[in-house]
């Protein structure tokens, strides 16, 4: 960039934006374009068109899908235009990052219903006015075989070939399916259909933001710039955050669940938390970093701010709060929560349980406290299921509803019995 074509204030305000939407990246490339990119908007007046592709895999946004909606905010706040592309077709193929094996194609029905709740959930964080929603599909299903065919030879299989999950499982003579090699050119191609300016993603979607640029420049448009954000790491401390492994902190949860989940995190990972899940100042994570390092701090009481900040990111004002004083009831005066989902015997039979001889691991499976039979099992063998405090271990156990019954399962979840 040649800074004689721009005043000092439009620098001065280059630079204000820099350091925002740079505080937690790992890329911006190239560097200067993306500075000439924010100049020449800031003169012209003319914001900035932000992307970022979601694939509706799964039915719920967590924490780790959050790290880069936050940073289309701050694009937002400063702004720019956001562009969230709901990759329903896209998802047919499924994105390979990081994959050693070719995805399950899931049904276009399941992958619509998935995209719903996405929609939803993206306004947890984002400003619904100002960010445009688009589903991919909607060029994908228009293009004839030719165009496809067009868009095919933009790209060569040697260059697919170089990224490394590819790389790896070609060694490996783990198969990949031709469909798999044409993700980053439908990436790609959505750049080319929205005219991006600016596309987000984690780092491993580095080589997919990296092939938009070639995309573009192929069919002419002036090369999108790319922005990566760190993957966060899930609850177990080691693997990233994913709600097919169980260590997610899901957008829509109750401040409860989410508040109790903060509060298991390793004590390691607080400063990548405050950092890519919260909204805080630099001042407040050198704060945090200093009060992480000084030998003096509780971690507990770090992560029970940080449970408060994001509680509150999605849920009413006040929320975090009130988690956080009842999760001290529960946890340290042993307590029972202040509200708890109620069953009585009426809704025992509209789920075709009998309130005379309930089988607790139907129970659990009907009332959403496991995902299946097995898992139900697997809970009560393990010692995660008490009844009125009594910890069970019989998965065999059938009991009456002739009492009010407290379930609890693991250390969050409660299920109030009412007898008639």
């Amino acid at each position: 960039m040649n800074p004689s074509e721009f005043s000092p204030s439009v620098l001065t305000e280059v630079d204000r934006q820099m350091e925002i939407l740079s505080r937690g990246a790992v890329d911006v490339l190239p560097l200067d374009e993306f500075r000439l990119k924010l100049a020449r908007s800031i003169r012209d007046k003319v914001p900035l068109r932000i992307k970022q592709g979601f694939d509706p895999t799964a039915p719920d946004i967590h924490l780790g899908h959050a790290v880069c909606i936050r940073k289309l905010k701050q694009f937002q706040d400063l702004g720019h235009h956001v562009i969230l592309i709901v990759g329903d077709y896209t998802a047919l193929v499924g994105d390979p990052s990081g994959r050693s094996a070719t995805r399950p194609q899931l049904p276009y029905e399941q992958i619509l219903k998935n995209a719903e709740t996405y929609e939803k959930q993206f306004f947890k964080i984002l400003d619904r006015s100002r960010t445009e929603v688009v589903h991919n599909g909607d060029w994908f299903k228009k293009l004839e075989f030719s165009e496809v065919m067009h868009l095919a030879a933009k790209y060569t299989v040697a260059r697919i070939l170089e990224r490394d999950d590819f790389a790896e499982r070609f060694k490996a003579e783990t198969p990949i399916s031709v469909h798999e090699l044409l993700y980053p050119l439908m990436q790609g191609y959505d750049s080319v259909a929205i005219r991006a300016d600016i596309e987000i993603g984690a780092t491993e979607q580095k080589f997919n933001l990296l092939a938009g640029r070639t995309i573009q420049e192929a069919y002419g448009l002036e090369p999108q710039c790319i922005l990566t954000m760190p993957v966060l790491v899930g609850l177990d401390g080691e693997r990233r955050m994913s709600k097919s492994l169980g260590n997610y902190i899901g957008v829509d949860e109750s401040p409860r669940e989410m508040f109790g989940k903060v509060m298991s995190i390793p004590d390691r990972l607080i400063g990548q938390y405050f950092l890519l899940a919260t909204d805080s100042s630099a001042e407040k994570l050198d704060e945090v970093t200093c009060r992480l390092s000084d030998g003096r701090t509780n971690p507990m009481d770090l992560k029970r701010e940080l449970g408060i900040i994001i509680v509150d990111s999605y849920h009413p004002c006040g929320s975090g709060q009130a988690a956080n004083e009842e999760f001290t009831r529960m946890f340290s005066e042993k307590e029972l929560p202040d509200d708890m989902p109620e069953l009585g015997p009426v809704d025992l039979r509209k789920m075709q349980l009998d309130p005379k001889k309930v089988y607790l691991v139907h129970l659990l499976t009907h009332a959403n406290l496991a995902k299946s039979s097995s898992e139900a099992r697997q809970l009560i063998e393990a010692g995660s299921v008490r009844l009125n405090g009594e910890k069970v271990n019989d998965p065999a156990l059938e009991f009456t509803l002739d009492r009010e019954i407290v379930l609890k399962v693991g250390k969050r979840r409660f299920l109030k019995l009412k007898p008639e």
